[in-house]
């Protein structure tokens, strides 16, 4: 966020990590990930405004077409085929039937999770690590992109990986794989295909005017992006009291505050201003923005995920089109 805790964090030395945190370049947890995904249900992505576009059938939407399952028997049309009526079908009747297939045409999802340093941090030893929370939210969105028949795969510097609809365990490995200090790969873009859907999780603590150049980018290729806002309570609600330095986590210059607790009304109107701006610039792209807290369990930000996914409206906010996607409620 652009402003006066862009990405400080107060300098004072964080406990000892537990145990069970997950170290950096560490898979995030495949059973769990599988786990999340397997207590919804089979998703059905809304995709009714990419299939239009590009011609291809919509999951939940049955129509004819070419694929693999069988959708029903009808009447043969006059000055069709021969070769397309169904012999086995229309001897038990006095009338030519054809077979007909429902169309399918699996919708590849981009994940991306934000590697910065700003994102390896908490403030308290008891919460997961923003970038752990994020990576588990990821890859479980791929496990239920997989379940549900779609493609998926990982954003990074060096470009995508390549779509794949029954291995979970590669895109783990490439999600543990993107670079910590690596910024947003603008060039992996030009690798999105279209009409995908990009799943984008970070802090989007950056200016808005970086994403809105690069939601612009996506939307050219075209292809449709959610993004899921992963923040650290502190960082919502500014807890500290008294003196505190903060120090920058991605170069910015220490700041040292006589008074903390006096700011945070302050910083609760520009925390709030930042995110309304955003799920602006969101929306303007057909976008829409999501918050998760890290003090909360990640079954209710899947939850809300999946629901955003198949085109519900956000719990306690509006639909996917508006920009008052800031007011929700976090999951």
């Amino acid at each position: 966020m652009s402003g006066l805790f862009s990405r400080l964090r107060p300098a004072r030395p964080a406990p000892m990590a537990p145990p069970a945190a997950r170290a950096p370049g560490t898979p995030p947890d495949l059973l769990e990930a599988e786990r999340l995904a397997a207590a919804l249900p089979v998703l059905s992505l809304d995709t009714a405004r990419i299939a239009p576009r590009s011609g291809l059938g919509t999951h939940g939407r049955r129509q004819a077409g070419h694929g693999d399952s069988f959708w029903q028997y009808r009447p043969v049309l006059p000055g069709e085929p021969v070769t397309r009526i169904d012999w086995r079908q229309s001897a038990r009747s006095e009338r030519a039937f054809v077979r007909e297939t429902e169309r399918e045409a699996a919708q590849t999802v981009c994940l991306w999770c934000d590697p910065t340093p700003s994102m390896h941090w908490r403030s308290d030893p008891g919460l997961p690590r923003k970038s752990d929370r994020a990576a588990l939210l990821a890859l479980a969105a791929a496990a239920m992109a997989l379940r549900a028949g779609e493609r998926a795969r990982v954003l990074g510097p060096a470009g995508a990986t390549a779509a794949t609809r029954q291995r979970l365990p590669v895109l783990a490995a490439a999600l543990a794989a993107l670079p910590a200090h690596a910024t947003f790969p603008d060039t992996a873009l030009s690798d999105t295909p279209r009409d995908s859907l990009v799943l984008l999780f970070g802090d989007f603590l950056d200016p808005v005017e970086l994403w809105e150049h690069r939601l612009r980018t996506l939307i050219a290729r075209p292809a449709h992006a959610l993004l899921v806002q992963v923040l650290d309570p502190a960082e919502l609600e500014l807890p500290w009291q008294g003196r505190v330095r903060f120090e920058g986590l991605e170069g910015e210059p220490a700041l040292l505050v006589p008074r903390a607790g006096d700011l945070r009304a302050a910083y609760a109107d520009a925390i709030a201003a930042h995110r309304a701006a955003l799920a602006g610039t969101a929306a303007r792209f057909g976008a829409r923005l999501l918050l998760h807290r890290t003090d909360h369990p990640p079954e209710t930000a899947l939850r809300t995920l999946h629901l955003a996914l198949s085109g519900a409206p956000a719990i306690g906010g509006p639909g996917p089109q508006s920009p008052a996607g800031a007011g929700q409620r976090p999951a």
